[in-house]
C-alpha cells in the first residue's frame, strides 16, 4: 500500500531490485491480478508475503451484512494461505450505522472470531488484530487500543487470533508499551508496522501516515519494546499518503527503504 502506484509486477521488480526480501500484500491489487497467480509472482521473484490486509468489519447488526462478512474473511483466510502468509490483518469495523453502542460492537467482534478464528486455523492463518487510532472508531475501528484488542484476542486461542503493533495507531499511548509486553508473553505479537504521525492531518485523516523520520514517532523505541517481548517477525512499512502516491513509485519504495535502515536499529 505505501505504494499502491506500482503494479504488483513492478512491486515486485522493484523489491527484488532493491533487496527488499518481503512484502505485505493488499486484498483489491491481489484479486485483480488473480489471486494464484500473484502467489506464483511472489513466489518466482524470491519474495515472501509477510501478510495479507484485510480482513475484519465485523461489526453489522443486520444479519444478512454479518453473513456476508463473514464470508468474506472466509475468503481472505483462503486467500492468505494460497499467498503463503499465514497472517491475515483484522480491522474490525466501525459502528453500524445510527448505533453509539461501542461495547455491543465490540462483543459481535469475539462472536465473529468464534467463528473464523478455528477456520484460519485449519488453513494454517492467524487472526491479527490490529488497533486503530481512536480517530478512527466511529467508522472504521471501535478497537482503539492494544488493551481492547488484547482483551479480545485472549478469549481464544494464540494460534488462532493475535494483535498487529502498528506505530502510528498506538505511539500516543502511554499504556501500549506494557501492552505489547502482555501480548509478547502470549505470543499474540502477529506483525508490527511502521509509519510515522505528521501533522497537520489530511482532510479526510485516513491518509495522513508520515513517511519514516518526517513525524513525532521514535521508530527505534518501538522496535525496542517488540523486540524486547520476543517478536522476531518482519517489520512492514504501511504509508497511506497522497504526496508520496503521487510520485513515482520505484523512488518511493527505494526512499522508504534508506529511512528504514536510519531509523530502526
Amino acid at each position: 500500500m505505501t505504494v499502491k502506484q506500482l503494479s504488483l509486477p513492478e512491486l515486485v521488480d522493484a523489491c527484488r531490485d532493491l533487496g527488499v526480501p518481503a512484502v505485505g500484500l493488499w486484498r483489491e491489487p491481489v484479486q485483480a491480478y488473480g489471486v494464484e497467480a500473484a502467489a506464483k509472482l511472489v513466489r518466482d521473484a524470491g519474495l515472501t508475503v509477510t501478510t495479507l490486509c484485510r480482513g475484519g468489519f465485523l461489526t453489522a447488526t443486520d444479519p444478512a451484512e454479518r453473513a456476508a462478512a463473514l464470508a468474506d474473511n472466509r475468503r481472505a483466510v483462503d486467500e492468505a494461505a494460497t499467498l503463503g502468509t499465514d497472517t491475515l490483518v483484522l480491522v474490525s469495523g466501525g459502528l453500524p450505522a445510527g448505533s453509539k453502542d461501542l461495547r455491543g460492537a465490540r462483543e459481535r467482534i469475539a462472536d465473529a472470531l468464534a467463528e473464523l478464528g478455528p477456520y484460519a486455523e485449519e488453513h494454517g492463518v492467524r487472526l491479527a488484530i490490529e488497533p486503530l487510532h481512536p480517530m478512527y472508531a466511529s467508522d472504521r475501528c471501535v478497537v482503539s487500543t492494544l488493551a481492547q484488542a488484547l482483551d479480545l484476542a485472549e478469549r481464544f486461542p494464540a494460534r488462532q487470533v493475535g494483535v498487529t503493533v502498528d506505530t502510528y495507531h498506538v505511539w500516543w499511548d502511554d499504556t501500549a508499551p506494557a501492552q505489547i509486553a502482555r501480548a509478547g508473553a502470549q505470543d499474540r505479537i502477529h506483525t508490527f508496522q511502521l509509519a510515522d504521525w505528521t501533522t497537520p492531518l489530511p482532510e479526510g485523516v485516513l491518509n495522513g501516515r508520515g513517511q519514516i523520520g518526517d513525524g513525532s514517532v521514535d521508530m527505534r523505541e518501538w522496535q525496542g519494546h517488540v523486540e524486547a517481548a520476543g517478536y522476531t517477525g518482519a517489520i512492514e512499512v504501511e504509508l497511506f499518503n497522497d504526496v508520496l502516491w503521487a510520485r513515482d513509485g520505484r523512488e518511493v519504495l527505494a526512499e522508504t527503504a534508506r529511512r528504514f535502515v536510519e531509523h530502526t536499529a
